[in-house]
């Protein structure tokens, strides 16, 4: 594995950790009570648990390992969804900065993984 495709992995985890914590934000700036503090843990609890469950066996840049195997499209089109949800969360939590700088790197994540989109559409 050479030294790019590590960092490229290092900001894809990177990028993960902090849509979780976008989204568990977004909860907390626009809730209140009782929901405010249980939507804080549940939804990121949630996102984390869909983006663990449901991979594509044998994916390279996991383990290879699934609970429950999609293929290719559906894992991109869940990775996508997450992130997404994630930049909007972010964007409406009034960090609009914030949203446009990771947005960004979720595209240069994307360019930098052509050879991983392109294994996953032919799964």
């Amino acid at each position: 594995m050479n030294n790019l495709n590590q960092i490229n992995l290092l900001l894809r985890f990177l990028l993960e950790v902090a849509a979780l914590i976008f989204i568990g934000l977004f909860a907390w700036s626009h809730f209140n009570g009782f929901l405010k503090y249980v939507l804080t843990l549940v939804l990121p609890i949630v996102a984390m648990l869909i983006w663990t469950v449901f991979a594509v066996p044998n994916d390279p840049s996991r383990s290879g390992q699934t609970v429950i195997a999609v293929n290719g499209v559906i894992r991109l089109i869940i990775e996508l969804l997450i992130f997404a949800i994630a930049v909007t969360a972010i964007y409406f939590s009034d960090l609009k900065t914030v949203s446009i700088i990771f947005f960004c790197l979720i595209i240069l994540h994307y360019i930098a993984s052509v050879e991983r989109i392109k294994w996953l559409l032919n799964q």
